[in-house]
């Protein structure tokens, strides 16, 4: 980050925590085919939302049944199946469920049921790219199995092809060794529970970003060594265990704080400017206010900074709230062509820092910036259980 901030909070409730990436086996429960759908019972009163037009292949548990698939056979109401939670819960909706298996690594995925090799969009290089690619197709072909894809992740670009065709085998295994482990195992079984929060971004943080990992909890801090030693051992001096009762660290870097302005309706800028941030069942509304800007340069100078500041805000926010969909910033009007194009070539430099796939997609004729951020895991006023007041106050 560009500044001593904090631009991501993560909270797991103890009770029942997220089921992103989790793997069961689960059983249909029944087939909605007006929404081309079934819904999927996991066991504990978890049901998941399973769309049939983009899982075209079920994995059945039974080898019978699998046989069976091989020849087309239809999923019904009873069937066993191997899914994957690919969107955490949002709401009032059941967390969507994926039979097309992801692995995930530092520099790589690996993919069953999507036998192609992607790249993230963030890595350009095209002479790169299809070095990469031939070295995996090569790879693939080695493993007597071409069942499975591959997707480089922006990661990888830091390292050599070796170290991603290593990670990629090792991911395979995991695979294979899951998808054995499902021939013995009962309905709904959870064949592989995904890494906490914290050790999900030691894997996800950009390589050579990673300055210091700082943690007073010695289960988190067993944890991190064990993940670090074995997949980053660069990193493992990193690592930091604090130890002062008089001063915990949730004092230490204000994060009490950090939380209550996370749930604020309103964000106030440095210049005096400020932004209202409306989630709603659709989409989020950011608005851009001028505020208390006294500013002494002219009209048109004023609204650009004040804007420009509300970009890099308005991209911290995103993150540090987790908020996906469909988001709408109104920026302050500006006159000026120009104007309009600096501010969304800064818009969009701010939006690239974001871990989570996040679009700048155009300004309407209205004035309207449009942004897509890919739905994952749920905002952090859902999951931390509180709404907002319309004075900013959470309830």
């Amino acid at each position: 980050m560009s500044d001593s901030r904090c631009r991501s909070l993560s909270l797991e409730p103890e009770e029942s925590g997220c089921l992103l990436g989790n793997i069961y086996i689960g059983k249909v429960k029944n087939i909605v085919k007006n929404i081309n759908a079934a819904f999927i019972d996991l066991g504990g009163g978890k049901t998941g939302y399973y769309s049939l037009s983009e899982n075209r292949e079920h994995r059945f548990t039974s080898p019978l049944a699998a046989a069976g698939a091989q020849e087309g056979r239809v999923l019904k109401q009873g069937d066993e199946i191997i899914v994957q939670v690919s969107r955490d819960a949002v709401k009032t909706k059941d967390p969507v469920l994926s039979s097309n298996l992801n692995f995930t690594g530092k520099y790589s995925v690996v993919t069953l049921g999507k036998t192609q090799i992607g790249f993230s969009a963030k890595i350009t290089d095209p002479v790169w790219k299809e070095e990469v690619k031939e070295y995996l197709l090569a790879l693939k072909e080695e493993t007597g199995r071409n069942g499975f894809g591959v997707i480089v992740r922006t990661n990888a670009k830091e390292t050599t092809k070796e170290v991603i065709g290593g990670e990629v085998l090792a991911l395979k295994q995991r695979m294979d060794e899951l998808l054995a482990k499902a021939e013995n195992r009962t309905c709904f079984t959870l064949l592989e529970g995904a890494e906490p929060s914290f050790i999900l971004s030691l894997r996800d943080t950009y390589a050579g970003s990673l300055q210091s990992v700082i943690t007073d909890d010695k289960i988190c801090y067993e944890e991190m060594r064990r993940y670090l030693d074995k997949n980053q051992k660069a990193d493992l001096e990193k690592l930091q265990f604090y130890q002062d009762p008089l001063l915990p660290l949730i004092k230490l870097y204000k994060l009490e704080a950090a939380l209550e302005e996370a749930l604020e309706r309103r964000v106030w800028l440095k210049s005096g400017g400020y932004l209202v941030i409306e989630p709603t069942e659709a989409l989020t509304v950011v608005d851009v206010n001028t505020g208390k800007y006294s500013g002494k340069k002219n009209a048109e100078d004023t609204i650009l900074k004040i804007n420009l500041e509300a970009a890099a805000e308005t991209a911290r926010q995103l993150c540090l709230r987790n908020l996906s969909g469909i988001i709408i910033v109104d920026f302050i009007d500006m006159a000026r062509e120009e104007h309009k194009q600096q501010l969304l070539t800064a818009l969009e430099e701010e939006l690239k820092k974001d871990p989570v796939k996040t679009v700048l997609v155009d300004m309407t004729k209205l004035g309207l910036v449009e942004i897509t951020r890919k739905k994952v895991r749920k905002p952090l006023h859902e999951v931390y259980g509180r709404g907002v007041k319309p004075n900013g106050v959470p309830n």
